[in-house]
């Protein structure tokens, strides 16, 4: 069965969103490519991770059981373009808040600036929070139980072992400021994790 995102007339619609969403994730990991290859570098495979991890499980998502009923699988679009859309929002937004700290790779300075307005205010990671909800997007677009939850699962597993390299290269390099700043926000969900 053919997913809904990849027949008419939904195929355009979900082509033009998902270009614009994933258009500037392609060009972060094409960015990060050179670093996470440099001597010293703190990313320790978290960007192969994220990138594999959810490639593998999107590919797995074209299994041909669990599809999504007729009349569900077409809400289940609808409302998949618009996390895709909500969550592209939210991470431009997180790429205007950290601008030069923003970077494919896992790297830390010394005088690294803490970002805590915008939606830093409420969470740690924000931008992997829109990650998430980029990839559950896409899931639902997919019209297949099994995609949706592979794609939920496996890129919040990558995302927590990202956050966890992350955190202690900050921790390490910056400090006591960001020791603060974690001690006053969740990871990726607001009031829960």
């Amino acid at each position: 069965m053919t997913p809904t995102a990849f027949s008419w007339p939904y195929w355009p619609v979900f082509a033009a969103v998902v270009v614009w969403a994933y258009l500037p994730e392609f060009k972060i990991v094409r960015g990060a490519q050179k670093a996470v290859k440099a001597a010293g570098s703190a990313d320790a495979g978290s960007l192969h991770v994220i990138v594999y991890a959810g490639g593998v499980a999107a590919a797995l998502g074209w299994m041909p059981f669990l599809h999504m009923s007729g009349a569900v699988r077409v809400i289940a679009f609808a409302l998949g373009l618009v996390v895709i859309v909500l969550a592209g929002l939210l991470r431009r937004h997180c790429f205007r808040m950290l601008g030069a700290s923003f970077t494919g790779d896992v790297r830390a300075a010394p005088d690294q600036r803490i970002v805590t307005t915008g939606a830093y205010r409420l969470l740690r990671h924000p931008s992997y929070t829109a990650g998430w909800l980029l990839n559950i997007g896409f899931g639902l677009t997919l019209g297949n139980w099994v995609s949706l939850a592979l794609l939920t699962l496996a890129v919040f597993a990558m995302y927590r072992y990202r956050i966890a390299v992350e955190e202690r290269a900050l921790l390490a390099v910056v400090g006591e400021p960001y020791r603060q700043f974690i001690s006053t926000r969740r990871r990726l969900i607001p009031f829960v994790y």
